[in-house]
C-alpha cells in the first residue's frame, strides 16, 4: 500500500495575488517611512478595505506635486518633532534617509521647529536625528 501524500492547503490564486500585492505595498511604505506600525500591518487582514483606502490616500499625499517628496518629508519631520511623537519622528527620519535627505537639511527644518515650537521640540528632534544619522 502506497503512503498517502499530504499536501499543504493551497490558497486560491486571487487571495495569493492580493496578499503579495499587500506585502509589496507594506515593503514600499516601509522604504518610505521606516517601520510600519503593528496596528497598520494588522489592517491588511482585519480590515483590508480600510488598508487599501489608507494606502491610496498615502500615495496621493506623498506623490510629487507642487512640493517634492523630500520637502514633504522635511515638513513631516518638523511636525513630528513639534508633537514630540517618538515613533513618528523615528519613522520620518528613517524615511528621509531612504529619500536621500541630508542631515544638514533635517537640522535646518528642526531649526524652524525650534522657532515655532520651542527648544524642547528642537532638542527632541535633534536627539532622534543624531541617533539615526550619526
Amino acid at each position: 500500500m502506497a503512503a498517502k501524500k499530504t499536501s499543504a492547503k493551497k490558497m486560491p490564486a486571487k487571495i495569493t495575488a492580493a496578499k503579495k500585492g499587500t506585502d509589496n505595498d507594506l515593503n514600499t511604505l516601509e522604504k518610505k517611512i521606516g517601520k510600519v506600525p503593528k496596528f497598520f500591518r494588522e489592517l491588511t487582514t482585519k480590515e483590508p478595505e480600510m488598508f487599501n483606502l489608507v494606502m491610496r490616500f498615502e500615495q496621493h499625499i506623498w506623490d510629487d506635486g507642487k512640493l517634492s517628496r523630500k520637502t514633504k518629508k522635511l515638513i513631516a519631520i518638523a511636525i513630528a518633532a513639534a508633537m514630540r511623537d517618538q515613533h513618528a519622528v523615528h519613522a520620518q527620519l528613517a524615511g528621509a534617509k531612504n529619500l536621500g535627505v541630508t542631515k544638514s537639511e533635517i537640522e535646518e527644518a528642526l531649526r524652524v521647529t525650534f522657532l515655532l515650537s520651542g527648544m524642547p521640540a528642537y532638542v527632541y528632534g535633534k536627539a532622534q536625528l543624531d541617533e539615526i544619522m550619526p
